[in-house]
């Protein structure tokens, strides 16, 4: 008789009566099984917390490390395009007039009002507007003329070397028995300068008085 066989024909009611290779059999599975519960309960499942911890950390690390390297693959491209937006930058910032320069921007927008034949009733700078890097100013203009007079004044507005802003248009009949060739235009111009260093860094203290407190000159040290 085999084993299996043996095995089969074995008496669950009588295991005293078991020939002792099947007692040895039955007492190393007994411990085997007992050995794998305990690595189990004991290990495994005490290592759980940890293992999932760094498998969630593994995928964060795979993730970022995907990250970079397509960012390093394209680094080239990001490179070229930076450059691109650097010299755009650059295009526009030549477009803004410096401080010396506006005075001679503001005649040639009051021109440009007049060149288009239309009658300057107001003609208004204001006050500065500053921002990050540059500043408004604008102009209030009161012009009186006609439709198509209105149109070249716009379109010469947009031809100037440099940038002018129209906002605020209102265009209404000069008086109340007007006619299309007599209506007036009320509108804010605006033109930009770019602000030299020192401006700037005294905006930069405007904003964040603790700027102006870290640039305060220190006492002298007492002499001994």
């Amino acid at each position: 008789m085999n084993f299996l066989q043996q095995l089969r024909q074995l008496d669950f009611n009588d295991i005293g009566r078991w020939p002792p290779v099947f007692h040895i059999f039955f007492v190393g599975l007994c411990f085997a099984i007992a050995a794998v519960a305990g690595v189990y309960f004991l290990v495994y499942q005490s290592h759980m917390p940890r293992l999932e911890k760094l498998e969630r950390e593994e995928k964060e690390l795979r993730s970022t490390f995907e990250e970079k390297q397509k960012k390093a693959a394209n680094f080239t491209a990001y490179k070229a395009q930076l450059a691109e937006i650097e010299r755009s930058f650059g295009t526009m910032l030549r477009q803004l007039p410096g401080k010396t320069e506006i005075p001679n921007l503001l005649i040639d927008i009051s021109q440009t009002g007049l060149g288009a034949g239309l009658e300057e009733e107001l003609f208004q700078p204001l006050g500065e507007e500053r921002q990050d890097f540059y500043a408004e100013k604008p102009i209030k203009i009161r012009l009186k003329g006609a439709y198509h007079e209105f149109g070249r004044f716009v379109s010469d507005i947009a031809a100037l070397p440099r940038i002018v802003t129209l906002h605020d248009i209102e265009i209404g009949p000069a008086t109340k028995e007007s006619t299309g060739e007599d209506l007036v235009l009320n509108v804010t111009a605006k033109t930009y300068r770019y602000l030299d260093e020192s401006e700037v860094s005294s905006a930069a203290e405007e904003k964040d008085p603790k700027a102006r407190k870290g640039k305060a000159k220190k006492p002298p040290a007492k002499k001994t």
